[in-house]
């Protein structure tokens, strides 16, 4: 069922993950990727918000006209276990709806590269998201970035905290993009709508 959200509120898209250039090719990370991109198709660059411990990009998505959206793009600098207090400090200065909060997050439990979108439900062992649940409830939205199990024994948290494999990364733009085009359609067409035609 899609969210009834007041059309004029702005929405608050954080891409999660840990800050610091030895993260930023990690599984764990491809939050910030997809924020990345919405960033640069906004046409902004990412700046420190305030007292926040955060960095943001406002702009607008979707076409001139009603179907335009106000959107605040975040990454929490915070460290992915601390997601929460960067998300709420962003969501009470910009007056946003928890119904209109998107987290973008590494999914275990879903294969490399498939998309699934949601609104509220649990963490499932997602460190962010046990975050931001516990700080403002599970009542936002969530773009699920599949990267699939470890192989053999390795630790989940050596797993996630390990860059894309070559081969992973051949393909990992292409799938980026895809994530970008889920969140613009979810802000601007409603949940129904995008998982229709993401969720895979």
């Amino acid at each position: 069922m899609d969210v009834t959200t007041d059309p004029s509120a702005p929405w608050l898209i954080a891409g999660l993950g840990n800050p610091g250039p030895e993260y930023a090719a990690n599984r764990h990370n491809v939050g910030f990727m997809v924020a990345d991109l919405l960033a640069e198709r906004v046409g902004g660059r990412f700046k420190r918000a305030g007292k926040a411990q955060a960095q943001v990009v406002e702009g607008r998505i979707g076409p001139p006209g009603p179907g335009n959206r106000r959107v605040i793009l975040a990454k929490p600098m915070s460290y992915m276990n601390l997601s929460g207090g960067p998300v709420t400090a962003l969501r009470d200065f910009y007056k946003v709806p928890v119904g209109n909060i998107v987290a973008i997050h590494d999914e275990l439990d879903i294969d490399y590269g498939t998309l699934r979108l949601k609104f509220g439900g649990g963490d499932n062992g997602h460190n962010g998201l046990k975050s931001m649940t516990k700080a403002m409830g599970s009542d936002y939205h969530r773009v699920r970035f599949g990267i699939g199990r470890p192989p053999g024994r390795m630790q989940v948290a050596d797993f996630v905290l390990k860059d894309f494999s070559t081969t992973e990364r051949k393909e990992l733009d292409y799938f980026v993009d895809r994530a970008a085009d889920a969140v613009e359609c979810l802000v601007i067409e409603g949940l129904e709508r995008a998982q229709g035609t993401y969720n895979s």
